[in-house]
């Protein structure tokens, strides 16, 4: 496959940046849209160009450093899948393939393709855990019941790898899908009811004051996010948040 790359290129955070293309050849089918833009920076080495700054690190679907913005959908035009997960067989010969860092005011570019999450970081921080009691009296986790239903919910909002890919969906940059699916994680458990007050202020307080914008029920995040996070999850947290509210 030949293709040709329009792909964003900024030095830093104060640049202003601007879209470069690129031509690259003999890409295989088989090859993840990583390998991809391996290629690509081999060759810029070669060329004593400047290597595309992107980010990656299990390239298994796992850890959700691999976000990119491709052909206008995030982690491109494939279903259930990160940017490591897809497959350059999605694209025909002789395609132009534009590539961006998520867009959001919160999400600012660090250099090219990488932008800082440490927003998401900081909203976790502010509720998204269980304080555990290590005096040597503790009670296996086992040992507590959970009621299938609620289990298997918990699981599915856990599975959130919290890359991003609901806020550059969303027009509003909305973090609700994410803080709902760290809210409902806890929220359905026996463990996560001791702090759930405190969890629900504290974390949607810190995801406003990050700068995402509110949640107006389009569906894109859901859409577009790799792991299929239900949008059920932005419906408990609020109502998490009513009750929290009145308990104040």
């Amino acid at each position: 496959m030949n293709l040709t790359l329009k792909i964003w290129r900024q030095k830093n955070a104060s640049d202003k940046g601007k879209m470069v293309d690129y031509k690259v050849s003999d890409i295989s089918p088989d090859m993840s849209f990583l390998e991809m833009l391996d290629v690509l920076n081999e060759q810029l080495v070669n060329n004593d160009e400047e290597p595309v700054a992107f980010d990656h690190d299990c390239r298994e679907g796992i850890c959700g450093m691999c976000s990119l913005y491709i052909n206008g959908e995030a982690h491109g035009p494939d279903r259930g899948v990160t940017t490591c997960q897809l497959h350059m067989r999605m694209f025909k010969d002789g395609d132009t393939i534009t590539i961006e860092p998520f867009r959001a005011t919160a999400f600012p570019v660090v250099k090219d393709l990488i932008v800082d999450r440490g927003a998401f970081d900081r909203i976790q921080h502010a509720g998204g855990f269980i304080s555990v009691n290590t005096s040597g009296n503790t009670i296996d986790a086992n040992a507590i019941p959970v009621n299938k239903h609620d289990a298997d919910k918990a699981f599915e909002a856990a599975t959130c790898i919290g890359c991003g890919a609901c806020v550059a969906s969303c027009k509003n940059s909305s973090a609700m899908l994410f803080v709902g699916a760290k809210v409902s994680q806890f929220a359905l458990l026996p463990q996560g009811k001791v702090e759930a007050t405190d969890r629900v202020l504290n974390m949607v307080k810190q995801m406003d004051e990050e700068g995402f914008g509110n949640c107006t029920n389009t569906g894109a995040c859901e859409v577009e996010c790799p792991k299929g996070i239900s949008l059920e999850n932005i419906a408990r947290m609020n109502s998490e948040y009513l009750k929290a509210s009145l308990k104040g």
